[in-house]
């Protein structure tokens, strides 16, 4: 390990802190400690290095996330604004078994599903390789594995591969 293990990082907390505090010796001297612990932390933080493939597909998922964002927001609206019944809706949980074994594909996974009103991924089972999802308004949990199989999960598959 080197003594500087990311030096980027180190210096740039370094000019960040002298930018919001302001120079001087001991400002200096405290920015530079405090860029080497960042650099250190950083270095404990980086996952694997990511080789993304297929352009394309990126931007197929990210409009088709976009879409889907759009109309979650539209429905969760409307069953917050417009549903007097809220007796019948039922938040639930679904198990969906996944493909995906890359980090970052399922880190990218989890910020699609979080990013979508009405669903948070809440775990996934390293044994068995579950996503844990909840979801605001549950209708059938057969849908939500078709919706994640079909509509994300291959696309990252051949992404992250």
């Amino acid at each position: 390990m080197s003594m500087i293990p990311h030096p980027v990082v180190s210096i740039l907390v370094t000019i960040l802190w002298m930018v919001l505090t302001g120079f001087s010796t001991g400002q200096l001297v405290l920015g530079v400690l405090v860029g080497l612990i960042a650099g250190v932390g950083y270095g404990r933080l980086a996952t694997d290095r990511v080789r993304l493939r297929r352009p394309g597909m990126m931007l197929r998922l990210a409009g088709r996330v976009a879409l889907d964002i759009i109309q979650s927001n539209y429905n969760v609206a409307a069953l917050i604004l417009h549903d007097r019944r809220r007796h019948r809706r039922k938040s639930g949980f679904v198990r969906i078994p996944l493909d995906l074994t890359n980090r970052n594909a399922l880190a990218t996974l989890a910020i699609i599903v979080t990013s979508t009103p009405g669903t948070a991924w809440i775990d996934l089972d390293p044994d068995d390789n579950h996503l844990l999802l909840h979801v605001f308004d549950l209708k059938d949990e057969d849908d939500w594995a078709h919706t994640i199989k079909t509509r994300y999960e291959p696309l990252l598959m051949e992404i992250f591969r």
